[in-house]
């Protein structure tokens, strides 16, 4: 499905003039270059495009569902990854959502927020901010925690600083990317894994930018039973290799007899807490946030099966 929805996009982009590379000013005020950019194509494997709204990549995949027969929100769900920290220009101290469109933190939270409102098919909004901007993560959270995920991916501490201070509730989110980098053991990960679902939490589990072919992954991925597992763009063999154990994955649960069910995706709303008592909120946390079974395929944000 996401491959045949990917194919469409590049049929409808051969047309299209590739994008620029862009420069932005770091922290020292250097030029500080954009992820690079290989015809259209991004360093995640993702295409890149041109637009003149915020929204026009989002309305391309709308028409491109409805003329496969697929319709958001029930049979594909979507995640934006936000990477608010490429997109901050320190010279402006601004976000550039847009080629010279610049946006304050706190404009940023009402351009989400309508975004969310007109494409209710968002579920995941990965990044909006960088860590800094804790106030505007506060706020994010507190305008659409009921209905759409907020995650840290870069925004987030490193495991081990986690695991060293046992709480992960900053920046304010439903829960975190966990990446398995060469200083990060296995068991770091099912620590980290463990202490995510303690706190009532959300764990993905991330690629790295420097990949290989290796799709043991997505077998950790299982084997932890994170909730997401995210795999960048369906292009080069390191990436279509991880998606196709997902899928043989699949069809090995399927033949077992044990592949989960279809659900609905439940939010709970963090800002309830204050109005229960602890007793009642944890509860109700554990009801709502317990692990579901996986629906295949699944988003651009795949989320993965269980054993």
């Amino acid at each position: 499905m996401l491959l045949e929805i990917q194919k469409q996009i590049s049929k409808t982009m051969e047309l299209l003039p590739p994008p620029k590379a862009e420069t932005k000013k770091g922290y020292n005020g250097s030029k500080r270059g954009s992820a690079p950019v290989t015809g259209k194509m991004s360093h995640l494997g993702c295409l890149t495009i041109n637009y003149d709204t915020i929204e026009q990549p989002l309305l391309l995949i709308q028409g491109i569902c409805t003329n496969l027969g697929l319709e958001l929100g029930t049979n594909l769900h979507l995640a934006i990854n936000c990477a608010a920290h490429e997109l901050m220009d320190y010279s402006k101290g601004k976000y550039e959502v847009m080629v010279g469109t610049y946006k304050a933190a706190a404009e940023m939270v009402d351009l989400y927020v309508d975004l969310i409102n007109k494409y209710p098919s968002i579920i995941a909004l990965i990044d909006p901010f960088r860590k800094e901007d804790s106030e505007q993560w506060d706020s994010i959270h507190n305008a659409v925690s009921s209905r759409c995920y907020i995650i840290a991916g870069a925004a987030s501490k490193s495991i081990s600083k986690l695991l060293e201070q046992g709480n992960i509730s900053t920046p304010k989110s439903h829960g975190l990317i966990m990446k398995h980098t060469n200083q990060t053991t296995v068991s770091d990960l099912v620590e980290i894994t463990n202490l995510i679902d303690s706190q009532k939490y959300i764990s993905i589990l991330g690629s790295t930018e420097a990949e290989s072919s290796d799709d043991s992954l997505v077998d950790l991925a299982v084997g932890l039973g994170v909730r997401f597992i995210k795999l960048g763009g369906l292009s080069r063999g390191e990436r279509v290799t991880k998606y196709n154990r997902l899928l043989t994955i699949e069809e090995e649960l399927v033949q077992n007899g044990t592949r989960g069910y279809n659900e609905e995706y439940i939010f709970f709303d963090f800002n309830e807490d204050a109005k229960r008592t602890p007793e009642a909120a944890a509860t109700e946390a554990d009801e709502l946030l317990r692990p579901l079974e996986p629906i295949f395929p699944t988003e651009v944000v795949e989320e993965p099966a269980k054993t």
